[in-house]
């Protein structure tokens, strides 16, 4: 949801821009991202997406939370399956435009504090509240072992998925949401369900 309150807004220039910041991203950079070039491309003026939007920073997150959804830790009836589910969100957020914006929009969070907490409310700590729910569905199903660190173990999960797009240093392949799912299990006292 866009962050600024007024006049009724259209849901339809919403997702019209939203899509346009998506497409920019995917075909360009964020750094070329600009307030007129996703105006033009979404066919609105740049007066409407400032009512919505206060900086293309804001819009970009925004248009990034968004895509991404709030709900990784679907209930798949295992942890297993919940965390493969965390895991492959994340691999496929950030090998699409989330990947080609991370940095650059880290790097303007800890510039702006109101973006940065505004990621933090709406990323961050939604996200991450549904992945707690998957470990306590586990923990009522007597599945996970007792007094884990659940905040520790959420950073182990997501981690290596921030640590590859900020610093490329290893791809982010199909079989990472899987050995990453793997090792959390593990130290969870659980395991990936059968085939």
């Amino acid at each position: 949801m866009p962050l600024r309150s007024g006049r009724p807004r259209e849901a339809r220039i919403d997702a019209t821009v939203r899509k346009s910041v998506l497409a920019i991203l995917r075909d360009r950079s964020y750094r070329a991202l600009t307030i007129d070039g996703v105006a033009r491309r979404a066919g609105v003026p740049r007066t409407s997406i400032y009512r919505r939007w206060p900086s293309k920073q804001h819009l970009v997150a925004d248009a990034v939370v968004t895509e991404m959804g709030v709900d990784p830790a679907r209930d798949t009836g295992t942890l297993g399956g919940d965390l493969v589910a965390v895991a492959q969100s994340l691999r496929r957020a950030f090998s699409g435009p989330l990947g080609k914006a991370l940095p650059a929009l880290v790097s303007d969070m800890a510039a702006d504090s109101e973006l940065a907490v505004m990621v933090q409310q709406r990323v961050l700590a939604v996200r991450r509240r549904s992945m707690q729910l998957a470990f306590e569905r586990a923990a009522g199903r007597g599945d996970i072992t007792a007094g884990l660190d659940i905040e520790l173990l959420l950073d182990m999960l997501t981690g290596p998925f921030y640590f590859r797009i900020l610093f490329g240093h290893a791809p982010l392949d199909s079989r990472l949401a899987h050995t990453v799912t793997e090792y959390i299990l593990r130290i969870a006292g659980s395991e990936l369900p059968g085939p």
